[in-house]
């Protein structure tokens, strides 16, 4: 099915210019990846900590939602295409996507009108779907990122919810379908990438 993620080559052409910059300068792409971390942890706290007096304070989510996926496609780039590879560097990349994922969708629960057993499902689903694309590894087939609602869907929803929020949009019932049509969502990636990890592992 469909994912943003499949925009990911044409997005990092457009990166691999300053991803050369940073090579030669001799940033590694394990500091990106934790840098990519830090930069979400203090988000997620700056955000639930301000985001009752100050709402508007949502609109720096989108932002970092989409620097934090430029960082991810860095820290790629660099590991692959300047030889910076390692087995600390798979560990990083794969708890940092869960942790910064965590941190980022969290502060969502200081609005009113936000359901939060519905939240912490998708907060719950996203990091099983995210262990179910590294079992793919462990049975022998490739890292798994199908879709649908995978990490960059999902980074697009909330980027766009925090944009109505900070445009005084209040969250409700509406919020609580989104947040239903995700976890529906995320289901079937979890589903399709199990189905088609196996199927690779056959081969």
């Amino acid at each position: 099915m469909i994912s943003i993620y499949e925009l990911k080559p044409k997005f990092q052409n457009l990166l691999r210019p300053l991803v050369k910059k940073l090579a030669n300068i001799g940033v590694t792409a394990n500091q990106v990846t934790v840098f990519a971390m830090l930069l979400s942890i203090a988000t997620g706290f700056v955000v639930y900590a301000f985001s009752t007096n100050h709402p508007l304070i949502f609109i720096i989510v989108p932002i970092v939602l989409f620097v934090r996926m430029a960082l991810n496609a860095i820290d790629g780039m660099l590991a692959r295409e300047h030889h910076m590879k390692s087995n600390l560097g798979n560990f990083l990349n794969e708890l940092g996507d869960v942790i910064s994922d965590t941190a980022l969708y969290l502060p969502f629960l200081s609005l009113t009108g936000i359901s939060a057993p519905l939240l912490l499902t998708v907060i719950f689903l996203s990091i099983l779907s995210e262990m179910t694309g590294i079992m793919g590894v462990v049975i022998g087939a490739t890292r798994r990122y199908d879709g649908p609602m995978g990490k960059s869907d999902r980074a697009f929803v909330f980027g766009v919810l925090a944009i109505l929020f900070t445009c005084g949009i209040s969250a409700g019932m509406w919020t609580s379908s989104v947040f239903v049509l995700i976890i529906i969502l995320i289901l079937l990636n979890i589903y399709f990438r199990i189905v088609r990890a196996l199927r690779e592992a056959k081969h």
